[in-house]
């Protein structure tokens, strides 16, 4: 009698080793289509710089083998190690694992089916050899011991360093654009020391958060919001209230020793094709610089271009009226009439501050808003990654970013919508409350809910921290409909209504980040870029075709030398990684063929 197959001690184990084994021998062998035979039919390679020198995704086997056939003979990948144990669930075994490539490390995440093909495949370059992070067993000596009479101190190098940078020597990176993207971008260039030289328009790090509206807080919890190597402190509050986040970005840079150019204002930018350089004029504190760096950076935030409408008779309104991004807070309109257009996080929030201080507060909601409170949304929708609880069960920080980077976006939507369908069975008293108050709900396209509208579009939600229940209660007045005119005391809307005001607020939201290049390049280079932000997931102001990735983010674009780099606190902290390798390996002289490099389809105008 024929004795039955021994079942592995760990059967998620050993499923995990053979992929590996049997990927790495494909992957040796030179052969794309013995590489794309591992895969199942429906499966998704998502790449980080390590085998692309691009953040690129490619779908099912037949997008392996297109891949693995342009950078196969360069990349030399090897060493695909298990880094933990395996597990399993719903028969599907999840395994983490490192490797390097000839001329860097790595780390990554396979999915792997029941049939013993991969689902999902994450490759992240960590490292590029010879130019390791100065960190732990690294870690510079700080104190030099023995005597040395020419000895400069610490304060004395970083005051030299200060002075010359950008006058007598050139940056290799500069970063235009000084809030919190541009800072974590910065930490990272500095531990690889590739010179960098950070603009920014205001006085102080984190005057981008100070003067915004007095009851700004973050949205996003702590464990979401952490910068590069420096976390915030376990007695940090869960929101971050503006003007704390804006002390600790300015801590940040101090810490962190970064070349922060504060009172600096970016004029112009062209590059020269026969120095190989960038020649950018800014005026700082008064005095006319130009820089001259290999790499330009534009940290400007999504949240930095206001969109400032363009209402008839705006100019005759004998009130106060400004963008969102340019308002004071409440405290000037204690018993005045205030009309906010907009119905996102802004207008919510500057809404809500302006019932406190005693206004007369009407909203005027021009289209669908998804809205969901944050106690459920950190409950179900964030809480098994960026949570005290994910921290006690073994997830980090970097291991939940990585988790979260896993997931192709093709189907991240799919894994969205239970949690919303179960936000809104929870909240469905609140809900109704709105709908009958007359707010005009929506839930996405198709029905995924607040983080797909992020990265879709960038807008169309509200994270409610308690406005929703003043639109409730009726202490936020609201009116739908769209605005025909400002007139002398107020707001005309097209069904004839007249809502009288003393003060306007246009809370509605903020361009494409490709509106600087514009400015600052000229707009013949913005469109050859393109638009910055979307997956082309053809939903609303997110057109098609699809691209598999955020749009000019975080990788290389259309114009060589020119990056764009920001998001949220998470995607900033993340992608600062990708991005600050690409920048030192092109500093090196290491070649960074590039697969895959980004279409233009639109021009973001």
């Amino acid at each position: 009698m024929e004795r039955p197959a021994e079942v592995p001690a760990n059967a998620a184990r050993a499923t995990a080793e053979r992929w590996l084994g049997d990927f790495e021998a494909a992957l040796a062998s030179g052969n794309p289509q013995a590489v794309a035979d591992l895969f199942a039919p429906t499966s998704f390679w998502r790449d980080l710089v390590a085998f692309t020198w691009n953040l690129k995704t490619v779908e099912n086997p037949a997008g392996v083998k297109d891949m693995l056939e342009s950078v196969l003979s360069h990349v030399a990948p090897k060493g695909f190690t298990l880094s933990e144990e395996p597990t399993e669930e719903g028969g599907i075994v999840t395994a983490w694992f490192t490797f390097e490539t000839g001329v860097a490390r790595g780390e990554g995440l396979v999915r792997i089916n029941a049939e013993g093909k991969a689902w999902t495949l994450l490759t992240a370059m960590t490292e590029l050899k010879g130019f390791e992070e100065p960190m732990r067993d690294r870690r510079p000596m700080g104190a030099e011991h023995g005597q040395d009479p020419g000895r400069k101190s610490w304060a004395e190098k970083r005051a030299e360093e200060a002075a010359t940078l950008g006058i007598e020597t050139q940056p290799q990176v500069l970063i235009i654009g000084g809030g919190q993207g541009g800072i974590a971008l910065g930490a990272r260039l500095r531990q690889l020391g590739v010179p960098t030289i950070i603009v920014e328009k205001n006085e102080r790090p984190g005057d981008s958060w100070r003067k915004r509206y007095k009851s700004l807080c973050l949205h996003d919890p702590v464990w979401y919001d952490h910068l590069p190597y420096l976390p915030f402190p376990p007695n940090w509050p869960v929101f971050s209230p503006k003007d704390k986040i804006g002390d600790w970005l300015e801590m940040y840079t101090r810490v962190m020793e970064l070349n922060y150019w504060a009172k600096t204002t970016a004029k112009s930018a062209r590059w020269d094709d026969a120095k190989g350089e960038w020649e950018v004029v800014v005026d700082r504190d008064g005095e006319e610089i130009t820089l001259r760096p290999k790499e330009l950076v534009f940290a400007t935030g999504m949240s930095a271009k206001p969109n400032i409408p363009n209402f008839p008779g705006m100019d005759r309104f004998k009130g106060d009226q400004h963008h969102s991004s340019q308002h004071p807070g409440p405290d000037a309109y204690k018993g005045k009439k205030a009309v906010v257009i907009g119905s996102n996080n802004s207008a919510h929030d500057i809404c809500a501050a302006l019932w406190e201080a005693g206004a007369d507060v009407t909203m005027v909601q021009r289209s669908t808003t998804h809205i969901v409170r944050s106690d459920p949304l950190m409950e179900y929708g964030l809480g098994a990654l960026y949570s005290e609880k994910a921290l006690a069960n073994g997830i980090t920080t970097h291991k939940a970013d990585m988790i979260f980077a896993s997931l192709p976006y093709r189907i991240l939507h799919e894994f969205q919508i239970p949690i919303y369908d179960k936000i809104r069975e929870v909240d469905a008293a609140f809900y109704e409350g709105l709908e009958k108050a007359g707010f005009q709900l929506d839930w996405g396209p198709d029905n995924s809910g607040l983080f797909m509208k992020y990265l879709r579009r960038g807008s169309g939600y509200y994270i409610d921290v308690g406005a929703s229940q003043l639109v409730i209660d009726g202490k936020i007045k609201l009116k739908a409909g769209q605005v025909e005119a400002i007139t002398e005391t107020g707001v005309k809307l097209a069904d004839g209504t007249e809502l009288p005001a003393d003060l306007i607020v246009y809370a509605t939201g903020y361009g494409s980040m490709n509106g600087w290049v514009a400015d600052l390049v000229g707009q013949e280079a913005a469109d050859k870029v393109g638009k910055v932000w979307g997956l082309g997931s053809d939903t609303p102001k997110d057109p098609g075709p699809w691209e598999g990735e955020q749009r000019n983010m975080w990788k290389p674009t259309q114009i060589e030398h020119l990056w764009f780099h920001g998001g949220n606190l998470h995607q900033s902290r993340h992608y600062s990684l990708y991005l600050a390798l690409q920048l030192k390996a092109r500093q090196e002289g290491i070649p960074t063929p590039v697969y895959g490099q980004q279409e233009v389809h639109h021009t973001g105008r």
